[in-house]
């Protein structure tokens, strides 16, 4: 048998090969076009992001955006290293969203970061020279008009004394050119700044009243909206002893604390933020303040996010399995109105659930005719944030079981049937470890939610009710919200223990739900 080729056919199958490929080939038109635009954006963004990082000095988050810049130009202005081109993207993402949040936990948990300790030694000394600023007999004056930058609030300052302006802020106070002057002295306009009006200065008096200028030996304040003045701080840094001194007493530099300390053990409130290695880690242990309830609440939280995986689970594939059967009618009605509650924003119906339990007002108490109060029992707190989960989640649940039962064949029911199998026994042996290949890790993440859900306890309880000899931990309190009242107290934020409890919520979730993951894998060999 003898082939013969056909030249013309072959020629167009090679023109066309030749066509595809310089559709796609990286030198065409087309191959130059995206590059181009791709090699834009990346600069653009890093553009955008470097700029406040070289502003604030940020030299360490500088060289990671030129790193990731190069890698991204090196990915994508090359043909080749095409897997790269679409891992990158996701992988930026991943790093950005999980992994950096993560780390800066991490490290924020080695240090007393809190109220008070925010900003460096030389900015706490700054802040402790101004706030003791105190007005003496002759103290200079002047001409005030409030502006803004960017922003920030500005002071606009005119010495009549020496004919000249200022821009004050609260990083110090500078001379400026080319302002013009009203009929008071005032200064009407300035180059670069936005003159604020009489209603729009006085919508911010608390904050012109707060900002003080430092200068040399003390700092400017404002007196109301047209003057300001130059006072003494009575508190004053000397870099000899490293201490402050004023009103006959001394406070020592305690680099441990950051903070400046007396020897009667009183310190000032501004300190700076230092290391203080796995004191807060060791505080969550230790502290009798912290560990002394830390069993119960973990126990109760436990049971609460098993108890609402439960529940809602239970509810939600009983309404599938129902609204699953060939004889139910009105079946999309009925889906409809179970999906509502998912539908809904669960911040606004918490509010509403917690205004229905109230006991003189509640729709609960009136429909039922009782005086029941809810919210302020242990028992019936915890079965009223149980009831609340329950008919914000089942829906979830249902939606997900609805679509796992629609996958299951037909033909496993019926073979299942012919053998004799009752209706039980058909859903335990087939339904159930079908629709658990669907479930199992969604209810692995739903504990993992559940466990750390806030918005659930403290927008319908708060977590109490509270014991009168105990404001600090509730009946309904979750680990995250014993953690939030114990780092965001009376006492002032404390986000360096904040997060040494939160490592700890978080090695708790993890260990538990690789548990959970790992029981799951039973179902994977049930076809």
């Amino acid at each position: 048998m003898t082939i013969t080729r056909n030249p013309a056919r072959s020629d167009r199958a090679g023109a066309g090969a030749a066509h595809s490929r310089a559709r796609t080939w990286p030198g065409s038109a087309t191959g130059v076009a995206v590059r181009v635009l791709a090699l834009g954006l990346i600069v653009g963004i890093a553009l955008w992001a470097a700029a406040p990082l070289v502003s604030s000095g940020d030299w360490t988050g500088m060289a990671i955006t030129a790193v990731a810049t190069g890698i991204a130009l090196w990915a994508y202005l090359t043909p080749r290293r095409l897997p790269a081109k679409y891992l990158l993207p996701t992988t930026f993402l991943l790093v950005a969203f999980q992994v950096f949040p993560v780390l800066y936990t991490m490290s924020l948990a080695l240090t007393n970061t809190g109220d008070g300790h925010l900003g460096t030694k030389s900015e706490a000394i700054t802040a402790i020279e101004t706030s003791s600023v105190r007005r003496e007999a002759g103290s200079a004056e002047f001409r005030l008009t409030v502006a803004e930058k960017d922003g920030a609030l500005v002071f606009l300052l005119a010495d009549p004394a020496k004919r000249a302006a200022y821009a004050g802020t609260e990083d110090g106070l500078r001379e400026i050119g080319g302002a013009s002057l009203g009929p008071g002295g005032r200064i009407t306009a300035a180059e670069g700044y936005t003159v604020l009006t009489a209603a729009q200065a006085s919508a911010r008096s608390a904050e012109i009243t707060a900002l003080a200028v430092p200068v040399k030996g003390g700092a400017i304040r404002s007196q109301g909206l047209t003057r300001a003045y130059q006072g003494r701080a009575a508190l004053a840094y000397k870099a000899g002893c490293d201490c402050v001194s004023g009103d006959g007493k001394i406070w020592r530099s305690d680099e441990e604390q950051g903070r400046f300390v007396a020897e009667d053990g009183s310190a000032l409130p501004q300190g700076w933020k230092v290391g203080v290695g796995l004191s807060n880690l060791g505080a969550a242990l230790t502290n009798p303040k912290i560990n002394a309830h830390f069993a119960g609440v973990f126990v109760w939280n436990l049971f609460y996010a098993i108890a609402v995986v439960a529940l809602t689970a239970a509810l939600g594939l009983a309404a599938a399995l129902v609204l699953h059967h060939p004889r139910m009618r009105g079946v999309r009605a009925y889906r409809t109105l179970i999906v509502l509650p998912y539908a809904m924003p669960a911040f606004a119906m918490l509010l509403v659930w917690r205004d229905m339990f109230n006991t003189d007002f509640g729709l609960i108490n009136r429909m039922l005719g009782l005086h029941t109060d809810w919210l302020g029992t242990p028992f019936t707190a915890r079965l009223s944030v149980l009831l609340v989960q329950l008919w914000l989640g089942f829906p979830y649940m249902f939606l997900v079981a609805t679509g796992a039962l629609q996958t299951i064949p037909r033909e496993y029911m019926e073979a299942a049937e012919v053998d004799g199998a009752s209706p039980w026994q058909r859903f335990r042996k087939v339904t159930l470890p079908l629709l658990l290949l669907a479930l199992a890790p969604l209810l692995v993440s739903s504990f993992a939610f559940n466990f750390n859900n806030f918005n659930g306890i403290f927008l319908v309880t708060s977590g109490g009710p509270f014991p009168s000899d105990n404001p600090t931990v509730g009946a309904t309190d979750l680990l995250i919200t014993y953690t939030f009242r114990l780092a965001f107290g009376q006492q002032g934020a404390q986000y360096g223990l904040a997060a040494a409890m939160s490592i700890y919520v978080y090695l708790i979730v993890a260990v538990i739900s690789i548990i959970g993951f790992r029981r799951t894998r039973a179902f994977k060999e049930v076809t």
